[in-house]
């Protein structure tokens, strides 16, 4: 039986750690601030790939692959980007090791590298490179890329899946012939982003653009989706970024236009990664266990049989396999668990803990009386129902724990989000309780920056579509044209 869940009132920090090793999704690595992540984590990582993948490739993009290694004269090209990033960058020097004089295995110093190699912490300047080969007329555009991969950032202070050294995750790269173009990209990605949080992930967010404080390195404006934890902290769930001309005029990426005029292309980046295990993990788990939207769950329901003897087993089980069977040929993933040598109660908590959203139970009364016990993950709730249509049953009710995931996450986000106009109200809600806070900004980098020193919360985002309010920004008393949301973050 897996170790006891510390209560999230108790530790929020440990309570998370101990469902991510519990529900058996990553373990440390023996490299400080790397994960192991364990075939749970991977299995449900597929699912979110599977779907966001689909979603890519019906908006006409299609999927590459660029090196792990970047000449590291790539990243001095764009400013803004070297600089974001210089401090992350794990660095190649040599290409090979040797054995000593003392039989100590040692760096070759007759290997050094002619140039030093950056180990991949995004790809714009690879892409860019190459694109500025691949392009050479209007004909030649759009470009819409996607690679599926991993990242390397030095992070000092780690977490598993919310921040790691290194991550897995997807990286769109799209060129474009017009300004109007690149920006329509950026705002359909941040739309597929948000589209896939709440319809699969059953998690609502609010879809925002940056500060200039907080955008990507290197672009023009970012586009976000934030989403609130059950902690009151916010969590950055994607980002999709307008990089203007910036790339194409570092890799001196021109193409021909209809006007027969040399310009430069427009772009985009794009990306989610395995932190998005992290924020399911944070939205929807309990004090018993993780708790898993059906939709992404690697297993949807589990069977339990449930017997005493060898000949109830031989019945129960039979009746289970036929279930099972079913339920497969209906499309539900679904799993039997016979395993002899554990107690049905040992197989509720283990499946429990895992977050297998319906828990079946099936003992030789219901194989008798054509029943079967279905439990709910995400509210506990148990019932007795026919085994006659039991797929479709089944299916309703996946349908049912996937909206009232969602309706739970936004009644608490609704719950936690405030409108403040006093920045020591601001300041004793934060600390009490924390959650989103919608306050007037004058639009000063000195006030965001005040802020964020004296109270470690940040700008989050920009909200998009939200109307502009004039009124006075509580923290320097300057005019303000519009509400921001702040939030302490992950």
């Amino acid at each position: 039986m897996a170790d006891a869940i510390t209560p999230r009132a108790q530790d929020y920090s440990q309570w998370y750690l101990d469902i991510v090793q519990g529900a058996r999704l990553a373990d440390y690595s023996p490299v400080r601030g790397c994960m192991i992540i364990r075939p749970n984590g991977y299995a449900l990582w597929e699912n979110m790939q599977a779907a966001l993948d689909a979603m890519f490739k019906a908006t006409g993009h299609r999927n590459a692959y660029f090196p792990l290694f970047i000449p590291q004269s790539f990243l001095a090209r764009e400013a803004a980007h070297v600089e974001g990033f210089a401090k992350e960058c794990a660095v190649v020097t040599h290409s090979r090791l040797k054995l000593d004089e003392d039989g100590a295995l040692v760096t070759d110093p007759e290997s050094k590298l002619e140039e030093n190699l950056v180990v991949r912490p995004t790809s714009e300047t690879i892409i860019w490179d190459t694109y500025s080969k691949w392009i050479q007329s209007w004909r030649d555009l759009p470009i819409l890329l996607n690679q599926w991969n991993n990242v390397v950032r030095w992070e000092m202070r780690t977490r598993l899946f919310l921040r790691t050294m290194e991550f897995l995750w997807q990286e769109g790269h799209t060129a474009h012939a017009t300004r109007g173009e690149a920006i329509e990209e950026t705002e359909r990605m941040l739309e597929i982003y948000a589209t896939f949080a709440e319809d699969w992930m059953a998690i609502p967010v609010v879809r925002g653009i940056k500060t200039a404080s907080e955008r990507f390195a290197g672009a023009d404006e970012t586009y976000c989706i934030e989403a609130l934890m059950q902690d009151g902290k916010a969590l950055q769930a994607g980002t999709s970024h307008f990089l203007g001309q910036n790339f194409a005029k570092a890799f001196n990426c021109q193409f021909q236009n209809r006007d027969n005029e040399l310009e430069y292309v427009w772009a985009t980046s794009w990306g989610v990664s395995t932190r998005l295990i992290g924020a399911l993990i944070m939205v929807h788990s309990d004090d018993q266990g993780l708790v898993l939207p059906p939709k992404l769950a690697p297993t949807q329901a589990v069977i339990v049989p449930i017997h005493r003897t060898d000949e109830e087993r031989e019945r129960v089980v039979a009746r289970a396999r036929g279930i099972a069977a079913d339920l497969r040929a209906a499309g539900v993933r679904v799993e039997l668990d016979d395993r002899e040598g554990f107690r049905p109660g040992w197989k509720f908590n283990e499946h429990e803990v895992a977050g297998v959203p319906l828990r079946l139970a099936i003992g030789p009364r219901d194989v008798e009386n054509g029943t079967i016990e279905i439990a709910r993950r995400d509210d506990r709730s148990k019932t007795s129902v026919p085994q006659d249509g039991l797929a479709q049953t089944v299916r309703t009710m996946l349908d049912t724990v996937q909206q009232a995931l969602f309706d739970r996450a936004l009644a608490f986000r609704e719950a936690n989000t405030t409108d403040v106009d006093s920045y020591d109200e601001f300041k004793e809600l934060l600390d009490r309780r924390g959650g989103f806070f919608r306050m007037h900004w004058d639009g000063s980098a000195e006030t965001e920056a005040r802020v964020k020193e004296e109270t470690k919360a940040t700008i989050r985002c920009i909200p998009l579509g939200a109307a502009e309010e004039p009124g006075v920004d509580p923290v320097s008393g300057a005019p303000s044209k519009r509400r921001v949301l702040y939030a302490r973050a992950y």
